[in-house]
């Protein structure tokens, strides 16, 4: 899988914009605030609907413009394949493939397959739970749309409940009506999330026995918020009991207290001298490296779950990584189609692509070098 061509229309800070791609790597260079991050946000919109940096479809809409236009062609195995996209300032959005309207965004996630690796992915081990949370939702939304669509229905539930808990009277019945479809919708994450921390813990420990030269072995393991059972029906029976029982507390916060949105993943590392939780514990080389693992965890994850290797976003994560953990970086991603962002012209970048395609951004405006 690979993508061939983009063309964009008031989209950030470009006005027009018309590229080819090479099929292997891509490397963009640009001084900061040129635009280079935008032009990744226009590839990953491809990917999810939605971007890595904002909630706000708007936001992605050029100042001044009404609407912003992303046209996309890919290549899989059965051909080229075309995404457009229509952003508007009334909040609507269009998305068609080859050129037909998809009623749901679920429909748009089987497609292509991308993965964006930024400066805050290296932090994602030492950070907040949300952070580790989105980290789960958007790999699984991406390769189990039924996932998606759990998601989805459990936050706008989640929201629905919330909104109520803020009335003056409060009537069970009701209550009742968001308790259960969150119950149903919550503990069907829950079975979901569990299964791939433990899919993506097995792969990112033989990942980080690489970097580390066998020094370390890195384990991952799910946080539930509240009690975790394997069988779905006990599950959903288990997430219902505590929201009853934390009804007092949820209406004296005014917001849903339990429940899979609280959920959070433990990093351990050991070591032939002990075992420790990295987050709290470990250094930052070990969290940069444990996070390193993770993030090409998530791309065997892909090719073994779609067949495909997924296009990889590089977005000035290099300069973050010592030379080793670089090299460790280049050489393992010789399959994937890359885009890497970087401020200036990298020696060593230049001696492992030689054939790459380079493109240099200003102010919203890229030049491809010849």
């Amino acid at each position: 899988m690979y993508i061939k061509t983009l063309k964009i229309k008031d989209f950030r800070n470009y006005e027009v914009l018309d590229l080819e791609f090479d099929k292997k790597v891509n490397i963009i260079i640009g001084s900061n605030a040129q635009g280079k991050t935008n032009l990744l946000e226009s590839i990953y919109i491809s990917s999810l609907g939605r971007s890595f940096r904002t909630s706000k479809d708007t936001d992605m809409i050029r100042f001044g413009a009404e609407r912003s236009i992303i046209d996309l062609v890919y290549n899989k195995d059965l051909g080229d394949m075309d995404i457009n996209i229509i952003i508007n300032k009334d909040h609507k959005k269009t998305v068609k493939i080859d050129g037909v309207k998809i009623k749901k965004t679920s429909q748009l996630l089987d497609n292509v397959y991308i993965v964006i690796f930024s400066p805050d992915d290296l932090k994602i081990v030492k950070d907040e739970p949300e952070k580790r949370r989105k980290f789960i939702d958007k790999e699984l939304c991406q390769i189990r749309p039924s996932y998606y669509n759990n998601l989805y229905n459990y936050k706008k539930v989640l929201l629905e409940r919330n909104t109520y808990l803020k009335e003056m009277y409060i009537d069970p019945d009701m209550m009742d009506i968001w308790d259960q479809q969150l119950a149903d919708y919550g503990s069907k994450i829950m079975i979901q999330r569990n299964s791939f921390i433990n899919e993506i813990s097995d792969t990112s420990r033989e990942i980080h026995k690489g970097i580390t030269n066998n020094k370390e072995i890195l384990s991952l393991k799910y946080d539930p918020n509240i009690e975790y059972n394997d069988n779905q029906t006990i599950q959903k029976s288990i997430f219902y009991k505590v929201l009853k029982d934390s009804f007092d507390n949820d209406m004296r916060m005014r917001t849903t207290t339990k429940g899979p949105h609280k959920d959070d993943i433990d990093f351990f590392i050991k070591t032939d001298d002990n075992k420790i939780n990295v987050r709290n514990f470990g250094s930052q080389g070990q969290q940069r490296t444990a996070a390193l693992s993770l993030k090409l965890a998530e791309i065997d994850i892909i090719k073994k779950e779609t067949g495909e290797y997924p296009i990889l976003l590089l977005d000035d994560v290099l300069s973050e990584l010592d030379l080793e953990r670089q090299e460790y970086l280049i050489k393992t991603l010789s399959f994937n189609q890359l885009f890497i962002t970087t401020a200036e012209m990298q020696e060593k970048l230049m001696e492992e692509f030689p054939d790459a395609s380079i493109f240099r951004v200003v102010k919203g405006k890229v030049e491809k070098k010849l």
